[in-house]
């Protein structure tokens, strides 16, 4: 994926109070000559519901432990996305693999449309009013990855104007 081309800001985690939300957990099962050996994978999204997301996995003997690695994963892969008035600026679609996500614009009330793995990542970037699709894939890692692709797609009016190098009255009026 070329970094240029998309808006990707990364953010530093330090100064943002986050709220992480478990989208998927896993018993993984290791078969060794003494027996099978048990672990947990979790894959966990963070958010301060205002703009911020990030996404991470976890892998770990006991779920707690799982799920502390990831939330510390998630805060290292954090991206800043353009939030307007509780919804998304613009129609995307996103890619990971074999998943495929749609997000569109909704108005306000319409309240988030969406699936599991898409649900919590709209909901802990801090969109209230969305229409979403998944096609494809429903693998929960894919589907997280697909929908923060799309969201880091995200451009809003004044991103536009300073990639243009215009004024912002310039994107409306064309």
């Amino acid at each position: 994926m070329n970094m240029a081309k998309l808006n990707v800001k990364k953010v530093k985690s330090s100064e943002i109070d986050f709220k992480d939300r478990l989208v998927s957990i896993q018993r993984v099962t290791k078969v060794t000559k003494g027996g099978r050996t048990f672990s947990f994978s979790a894959i966990v999204v963070v958010g301060n519901e205002n703009g911020v997301v990030g996404y991470g996995l976890g892998k770990a003997k006991e779920v707690t432990s799982a799920i502390a690695k990831g939330v510390d994963d998630a805060k290292k892969n954090l991206i800043k996305v353009p939030v307007l008035k509780g919804t998304v600026p613009h129609e995307q679609i996103g890619n990971y693999s074999g998943a495929q996500v749609f997000i569109k614009p909704a108005s306000p009330g319409t309240g988030v449309i969406a699936g599991g793995a898409m649900r919590a990542v709209l909901e802990s970037v801090g969109v209230t009013d969305v229409l979403a699709k998944s096609k494809g894939s429903s693998n929960p890692h894919s589907v997280v990855k697909a929908t923060i692709d799309a969201l880091s797609r995200l451009r809003d009016a004044r991103m536009v104007a300073e990639n243009r190098q215009v004024d912002i009255n310039k994107v409306f009026n064309g």
